[in-house]
């Protein structure tokens, strides 16, 4: 669920859904063997069944990792303009929440994405700590992960968050 949440897929595919994906490519791997009239030659076609059945199954591995590169090579690319969207806005006076609306309304992709769920866990009751905490989790990049750490801390302690953002 954690790879899935990563590669930005939550919303359209669940764990149960994604191990049917990997169950779908093994029938297809030996349907796929069996059409090629591989299985028929002995211990030769038995291994091309199972070769063919475990790239079924790997493949949406492979593909989901693909996937989890690319989001978190964008997410690297945004994450510097998003931080320094936050801390003029922080600085002009709004706060961490309403820079997060900012930030919704002006920029886009899938750091952004993240953001807005984030501020929306955030307006049905959940705490911004534990908010932030699942940011780092569904974007496992070092560089989101100690913004969020630093948000946190300067929450627990008192900090100012202007100064704290134009730090990272």
């Amino acid at each position: 669920q954690v790879k899935i949440l990563s590669a930005g897929m939550g919303r359209k595919l669940t764990a149960t859904g994604f191990l049917a994906l990997k169950g779908t490519g093994v029938v297809a791997g030996i349907l796929l063997a069996l059409l090629f009239g591989a299985a028929g030659k002995g211990a030769t076609g038995l291994f091309f069944v199972v070769a063919f059945a475990g790239c079924g199954f790997f493949a949406p591995d492979g593909f989901l990792t693909m996937l989890i590169r690319k989001r978190k090579d964008e997410v690297g690319a945004a994450l510097p303009d998003a931080l320094d969207l936050l801390a003029v806005s922080v600085e002009a006076g709004l706060g961490f929440d309403g820079a997060i609306a900012k930030l919704a309304e002006f920029m886009e992709g899938p750091l952004v994405d993240e953001f807005s769920l984030m501020l929306s866990e955030m307006r049905i009751g959940e705490s911004r700590q534990e908010a932030l905490k699942r940011l780092a989790i569904r974007v496992p990049t070092p560089e989101v992960s100690a913004f969020v750490r630093s948000i946190v801390q300067s929450d627990q302690l008192g900090t100012s968050l202007g100064r704290i953002l134009k730090v990272q």
